[in-house]
C-alpha cells in the first residue's frame, strides 16, 4: 500500500512539473491595446454681422442730412414757409440760401414768386417778403407749419384760413416783420424768424416731403438717369432761372438771367436735387382794387415733369392728391423716385395759362 501511495505521488508530481512547463515555453499573447482617438471638435464660424445700415439713425425731414448731433428742440420745431418776392427790385434776397426746399411759382404778369421753407437752418432774418397767392397754401400745405406773408387780399386770405392752417402776417395779428432802408417799399420787408416760431409753437415738425436714397448712389435719379450739365429753364419773359452742375462742390448753381443768382451776402443759391413739375394756371378773376390773380393748381391727379440730383435727370409722373397730402413722386415705371440726401428747388412750370407755356432744356 504504501509503495502504490509513492508511486501515485512520483506521477502526480511529474504531471505537474510536465504542465509548468509547458506553459513556461508558451508564448503569451497580450489583447492588442485599444486606441482612443478623439472626436474633432466642430468648429463654429460667427455668422456674418449684416451691413451697416447706410441710413442715419435721425435725419432732417425736409433734406435728408444726417441730424444725428442736431438739437432735438430744432427738429421738433415746426417748418416756416416764407413767402419771398424775386422780382429784379428784389435781388438779392436775405439768408435765402438757407431754406431746406424753395418753390417758385408765377403771379401776375410772368412774375416770379418763392415759397421758401426754412427748418434745418434758421438765420436771423429773411426778406424780402410779399403777398400770399391763392396757390400758396396747398403748395405749403404738407409742410404742416405756418405760412408767412406780408398781406394779400382778403379772399385769399379768407380762404386760407379757413383750411385751419397758421397764417403769420401783419394783416392777421402776427408781429416780427421791419423793413429796411437797402431798398425802397414793398421791396424791403424782412422778419425774424425767432418770432415767427414764436407765434407757431403748437405745431409739429414737419413731415419728410420726398424720399432720399442711402448710399446715395442709389437714387432711381442717379442710377436710372441720363447725364446732364445744365438746366435752361424759360417759364416767362420774367423767369429765365437756369442752373448749372458744379462737379466741385456737388451741386446745382442757380442763376438768373444768365447771371449768378447770389444772396446780400453775396452766395450764390444752390440746390443738390431740382425739380420741375409741369402745371397748369387759371385766373381767378378780379378781386376789389384789383386785376385778376392767377392760380397755380398744385392739388391734381397726375402730372408729369423731370428729376435733377447729381448730374442726371429722369422724367417723372407726379401728384398730389389735397392741401396737407404729400409730393408723390414716380418714375414713368411707377417706381418710387429717390433723392441725394440736400437742399431742393421745385420749378413750378406753366403747361397752361398764366404767361403762357414754359419751355425746360436739358443739356
Amino acid at each position: 500500500m504504501r509503495a502504490q501511495r509513492a508511486v501515485s505521488v512520483i506521477a502526480l508530481a511529474m504531471a505537474g512539473a510536465m504542465l509548468l512547463a509547458a506553459c513556461s515555453s508558451a508564448e503569451v499573447v497580450e489583447p492588442p491595446a485599444t486606441t482612443q482617438t478623439a472626436s474633432p471638435t466642430p468648429s463654429r464660424s460667427a455668422a456674418p454681422s449684416p451691413p451697416p445700415d447706410p441710413r442715419p439713425e435721425v435725419v432732417w425731414p425736409l433734406t435728408g442730412v444726417d441730424a444725428t448731433e442736431a438739437d432735438p428742440a430744432a427738429l421738433d420745431r415746426p417748418a416756416l414757409a416764407i413767402k419771398i418776392e424775386n422780382s429784379t427790385n428784389a435781388r438779392p434776397q436775405s439768408n435765402l440760401d438757407a431754406a431746406d426746399i424753395v418753390f417758385e411759382e408765377q403771379v401776375e404778369y410772368g412774375i416770379s414768386r418763392l415759397v421758401a421753407v426754412f427748418h434745418s437752418d434758421t438765420p436771423e432774418t429773411v426778406g424780402p417778403i410779399r403777398s400770399l397767392r391763392p396757390m400758396d397754401k396747398n403748395i405749403a400745405g404738407s409742410f404742416e407749419g405756418p405760412l408767412v406773408f406780408s398781406g394779400a387780399q382778403r379772399r385769399f386770405i379768407n380762404d386760407a384760413a379757413a383750411t385751419g392752417m397758421t397764417l403769420i402776417a401783419e394783416d392777421v395779428g402776427g408781429y416780427g416783420f421791419f423793413r429796411t432802408s437797402n431798398k425802397p417799399a414793398p421791396h424791403n420787408l424782412h422778419g425774424t424768424l425767432e418770432d415767427f416760431f414764436a407765434q407757431a409753437s403748437d405745431l409739429p415738425a414737419p413731415p419728410q416731403q420726398f424720399e432720399y436714397a442711402y448710399p446715395s448712389e442709389e437714387s432711381t435719379v442717379v442710377t436710372e438717369g441720363t447725364a446732364v450739365s445744365e438746366i435752361d429753364l424759360d417759364i416767362s419773359p420774367q423767369m429765365q432761372p437756369s442752373w448749372d452742375w458744379d462737379t466741385e462742390d456737388g451741386a446745382w448753381m442757380r442763376s438768373e438771367g444768365g447771371a449768378p443768382h447770389v444772396t446780400s451776402d453775396g452766395v450764390q443759391l444752390s440746390a443738390t436735387n431740382v425739380i420741375v413739375l409741369w402745371v397748369d394756371i387759371r385766373e381767378t378773376g378780379r378781386g376789389p382794387g384789383g386785376g385778376s390773380v392767377p392760380e397755380t393748381i398744385i392739388v391734381r391727379d397726375g402730372g408729369t415733369g423731370y428729376a435733377a440730383s447729381g448730374n442726371s435727370y429722369i422724367p417723372i409722373e407726379w401728384s398730389k392728391a389735397g392741401q396737407s397730402d404729400p409730393y408723390v413722386l414716380a418714375t414713368e415705371d411707377g417706381e418710387e423716385v429717390t433723392f441725394l440726401p440736400g437742399k431742393t428747388w421745385v420749378e413750378l412750370v406753366p403747361e397752361s395759362g398764366g404767361a403762357g407755356r414754359g419751355s425746360v432744356d436739358f443739356s
